[in-house]
């Protein structure tokens, strides 16, 4: 069964912010990217000097079932980022089969931001905003299962 957490998007606070989320929970980081890590993107402009030392991605275990996720996010990735909808509802698959079930179900008359593929980092991922308006990601990477 997939496992469901919280992804928060920041306008360049991103480290800030977890590192007193780590100073409040405890734990370490278990993963820490910065967007100067990234390959270039085809299509994609080539990245702004502000953006390199800022955070792609990081996760902060809470507990054995419980993660808190986050990156710094602008320009192309989320043009309209606001205090309020700064999240997504991140869902971690069990399979390649239920990460496309439940995207495909949930993405159903939606906005999609990112179709669900493989990725550089090696995960099967995608994101789309939902019919309500809920912003959601889905995930699966073979090599965690």
């Amino acid at each position: 069964m997939a496992t469901v957490n919280v992804y928060l998007t920041f306008n360049g606070k991103c480290e800030e912010a977890f590192n007193f989320y780590k100073s409040v929970f405890g734990g370490e980081f278990s993963y820490v990217g910065r967007f100067k890590d990234m390959p270039p993107q085809e299509g994609m402009p080539p990245l702004q000097d502000n953006m390199k030392e800022q955070i792609m991605h990081i996760s902060l275990p809470i507990s054995k079932e419980t993660i808190i996720m986050g990156s710094d996010a602008g320009g192309e990735w989320a043009p309209k980022i606001v205090s309020g909808n700064n999240f997504s509802i991140s869902i971690t698959a069990q399979s390649k089969e239920e990460a496309d079930k439940l995207y495909n179900g949930l993405s159903s008359n939606g906005i999609i931001t990112m179709p669900i593929n493989k990725t550089f980092w090696g995960d099967y991922f995608g994101m789309f905003t939902d019919k309500f308006g809920i912003n959601w990601m889905v995930s699966f990477n073979e090599n965690n299962h």
